[in-house]
């Protein structure tokens, strides 16, 4: 009964135990016998206990239990199985028997028991030239079975030259060879490299590495000239030879396969003589005046891809014929010089150009024809060689000669020499050098001016007569303008400005002189302008034999304005005396109060004496044309003057008298009436 109460006791303690799992470590290639572990110390049970236990592992032939210890029956290999499972029971002498389970976990350990293994033992690559520095060119790879550091590999290059370690560079942890330089096909087109993996121990494999360097179109062609001509006649013939051309390309295959050409607009072509080599020769006519030089290039292409090229360019000049001859710059030539010029002056210039070089292209001028006289040619022009000017050599007269025209000749320097000619046409132009001439109405034989009549019953517009003039001028300078200077009548008469028509304003008033006289002005166009006078003397008549008798005494023509002022002092003359008059009747007055009245006979009281109109003798002489009645009155207020009603050739202009606020004759009701003679 108490060896079955221990039991359950124990069993329970096994079975706390169990519930926990039991991990052991051991390194693998163990050998055989090795204790792995106290499962009696690990179990906390004791040694005397255990063989009752009849403690087991189940179905395992790595492992044995011997007494407290776990052992092992046979080496482990972690690469084949890195960990163990095993289920630890116990079972009791009881019937039925109770047993009791243990998991245990052993995990095995690694041992550098494998070398490095390369995935390849000769690794080939294409590697194209001219790469970056630091391109990837592939990967070694080697694997090592063991774990941990016994499983880091270390790679290396192995005897390596010292021009690979410049151009390659392999990574020692992951096995990564990338390009520490340039790789030129054309140095070195294969690569052979040695590389060994080391694992942590002293284990250590081995591979090749090949490197082969696949050509990259990285070179151009090169155009060298072997031998060229840069100066070309411009009369050169087709087909003439101007260049040879070699060609060189360094790669190889496509790469090296060479094409030449030159560009399109150049009248240049290249033709091809053999593997490489080309000749430049002239495909079109060529002209300097059209293009002096040309830069022809000549560009190589391959076929790689992408492809490369190169260009050279040289400078052809093309030398000077003398196949051009002079042009002037216009087809005709037309000169205004105006008339008076000084003598020696240039008047043109006229001006050819050649487009050929040096004495092909020197110019000289000539006057070759003209329609002027031969003989009179060189006193009218000349010509400057060098310059193509013009000069008059006298002063044109526009009046004589109006134009000519001359043929002048450009002619260059070349062998032979090449000429043009060109024609120049002079127009002279007119100055104001000419004032009007007046044809009608023209003087008589002495001198004088004659007359025209005028109908007395003339209506307003009617053709009194019409100046006539002309100016030997043209143009501008012979537009000839009339303007009335002077009138008698102003408003009577009206003029024509430009066809000088002299036609009635007004019909001829009771008060109108029957003779006036008009002073005309004729003005040009010109500027300044020149003019000239005209004196016209018209006189109001039915008929030419009414005026007959007074032309025999027709005074010369005089100043108007001298007249006005002559009229204006004798009137001033005439009221003094119309006041001493005055003063004379006031006295005569008071002195009848003492005297008969029959003695003073008029200067009565309320008589008048009338008297009717008298003209003066002395009419023709320019006296004053009027004559006048007198009455005085015993009272001075009652003084009065009248004129008597005169004849319209005897009516004086009102503004002669009235303007002058001194006398007082105009203050009458009745307007005093005043003729002047026009020709005063």
């Amino acid at each position: 009964m108490k060896s079955q109460v221990r039991f359950l006791f124990l069993l329970s303690l096994l079975c706390g135990a169990i519930s926990q799992q039991i991990q052991y470590v051991i390194p693998e290639e163990l050998a055989k016998g090795s204790r792995v572990g106290n499962l009696a110390k690990d179990l906390r049970l004791s040694v005397q206990d255990l063989p009752a236990r009849k403690l087991r592992v189940s179905a395992e032939e790595f492992f044995n239990v011997s007494a407290e210890k776990l052992l092992l029956e046979k080496p482990l290999d972690r690469e084949q199985q890195n960990s163990h499972r095993l289920i630890l029971t116990a079972m009791d002498g009881g019937d039925p028997p109770l047993s009791g389970t243990t998991q245990i976990q052993i995990l095995v350990t690694d041992a550098n028991d494998h070398a490095p293994v390369f995935s390849q033992d000769t690794y080939r690559v294409r590697l194209q030239e001219n790469v970056p520095r630091g391109t990837s060119v592939l990967r070694v790879k080697a694997t090592d079975q063991d774990e941990g550091a016994n499983a880091q590999i270390t790679y290396a290059f192995l005897s390596a030259p010292t021009s690979t370690n410049l151009l390659f560079n392999l990574n020692p942890n992951t096995g990564d060879i990338t390009t520490n330089g340039t790789v030129d096909f054309e140095e070195t087109s294969m690569y052979m490299l040695a590389v060994e993996a080391k694992d942590g121990g002293v284990h250590t494999a081995h591979c090749s590495v090949h490197i082969e360097i696949v050509d990259e179109n990285d070179n151009a062609p090169e155009v060298t000239f072997m031998s060229f001509s840069n100066k070309i006649p411009e009369d050169s013939d087709l087909g003439t030879v101007i260049a040879l051309i070699k060609v060189r390309d360094q790669d190889s295959g496509q790469n090296g396969l060479v094409t030449c050409y030159i560009q399109k607009e150049v009248p240049f072509r290249l033709e091809s003589t053999s593997k490489n080599y080309y000749k430049l020769v002239i495909d079109s006519a060529l002209d300097r005046e059209q293009i002096a030089e040309y830069n022809v290039t000549v560009t190589a292409t391959d076929k790689g891809k992408p492809s490369l090229s190169s260009s050279t360019s040289i400078t052809l000049h093309i030398t000077d014929v003398n196949d051009n001859a002079p042009v002037f710059q216009q087809p005709a030539y037309l000169v205004h010089v105006p008339e008076n010029n000084p003598p020696g002056a240039s008047i043109a210039q006229v001006s050819a150009s050649d487009p050929d070089l040096g004495p092909n292209g020197q110019v000289s001028y000539s006057i070759v024809a003209s329609d002027l006289e031969p003989r009179a040619l060189s006193s009218y022009v000349s010509v400057s060689a060098h310059s193509g000017v013009v000069f008059a050599q006298r002063a044109f007269d526009h009046e004589q000669l109006r134009a000519f025209e001359l043929t002048l000749q450009a002619r260059d320097q070349g062998s032979p020499a090449l000429s043009a000619n060109v024609s120049l046409r002079v127009l002279v132009g007119d100055r104001n050098d000419n004032a009007p001439r007046v044809l009608y109405p023209a003087l008589g034989p002495d001198g004088s001016a004659l007359f025209d009549t005028v109908p007395r019953a003339a209506q307003p517009g009617y053709l009194v007569t019409k100046v006539v003039a002309v100016d030997a001028d043209s143009g501008h300078n012979a537009w000839l303008s009339y303007h009335v200077l002077q009138a008698s009548e102003p408003g009577l008469f009206s003029l024509g400005l430009r066809t000088g028509e002299v036609r009635t304003a007004r019909a001829l008033g009771d008060r109108d002189a029957a003779r006036q006289r008009l002073l005309v002005a004729v003005r040009d166009g010109g500027q300044p302008p020149l003019s000239a006078t005209a004196t016209l003397l018209l006189v109001f008549a039915d008929s030419v034999q009414e005026v007959l008798p007074d032309l025999s005494d027709l005074p010369s023509p005089s100043d108007p304005q001298a007249e006005l002022q002559f009229y204006l002092v004798v009137a001033l003359a005439l009221i003094s005396v119309l006041f001493l008059l005055a003063v004379i009747l006031v006295v005569a007055l008071r002195l009848r109060r003492s005297s008969s009245p029959t003695t003073w006979g008029c200067f009565q009281p309320g008589v008048c004496s009338k008297s009717g109109p008298v003209v003066p003798p002395n009419y023709s002489e320019g006296t004053l044309p009027y004559s006048y009645n007198l009455c005085v009155a015993s009272n001075p207020a009652m003084t009065k003057l009248n004129f008597s009603n005169l004849t319209p050739e005897m009516v004086p202009p009102r503004d002669l008298l009235c303007e002058d606020p001194s006398v007082d004759v105009c203050a009458n009701n009745e307007d005093p009436q005043i003729a002047y003679d026009s020709s005063f």
